[in-house]
This record gives structure tokens, sequence and C-alpha cells, in this order.
């Protein structure tokens, strides 16, 4: 796998992180905070389309769904520091790198070892 295709299939996943976080927080926003049912609809189609965006990465099914769910820790600990305020802390971070590691691993090992 070239840089290329890496960065193509790192780009998939933050959009893939984007609209399931993002989904899942129309959903959230309505159902907890008392919102318009506008955010749970737009919150479903985010999350028809997270459902569609992770076919497009290079590795199966098992294998990049399991690489994503640590980019979903990432990106959760981000989505709550910029949308929510929640700055992440130190143990955060560490676990959050710790995730980054194991979806390098999944994802890429094969093609750099």
């Amino acid at each position: 796998m070239d840089a290329l295709k890496i960065f193509k299939s790192a780009i998939f996943f933050i959009i893939a992180g984007i609209f399931e976080i993002g989904g899942g927080y129309g959903v959230w926003l309505w159902l907890r905070e008392g919102r318009e049912i506008i955010y749970a609809v737009t919150g479903a189609l985010l999350l028809i389309l997270y459902g569609v965006v992770p076919t497009f990465q290079p590795a199966h099914f098992g294998r990049v769904y399991a690489a994503y769910g640590g980019v979903f820790v990432v990106m959760s600990l981000l989505w709550g520091w910029k949308i929510d305020g929640i700055v992440p802390d130190r143990y955060d971070v560490i676990g959050a790198l710790v995730v980054l590691v194991g979806v390098f691993i999944i994802m890429y090992s094969r093609e750099f070892l």
C-alpha cells in the first residue's frame, strides 16, 4: 500500500468518524436535550452515510471496523473537545495514542513489516 492509498484510507476513516459521531450527536441532542426532530432525522441520515463510507477502505470488513474503533475513540475525544468544550486530560491523550498505534498495526503493518 503506497502513501497515497494510506492517505485516502485515513481520509475515509475521518469522514466515517464525522458521519458516525455527528449522526449520533444529532440523535443525542434530540433525545437527551429536547431538540427538534430535525436533529434526529439529520443524525439518522449521517449514520446511514457512515455505513457506506467504510466500504471504500482497501481491507476486509473485520479489519476495517476493528481499526475504525480506534479512530472512533480519538475522534470522539476531539468532538467532545471542540463541540462540547471538554478538554481531554493526559489519560485521554495517552489512551488515544495507544489506540492509534493499534489502528496502524491493524490496517497498515502488513505493508511495512
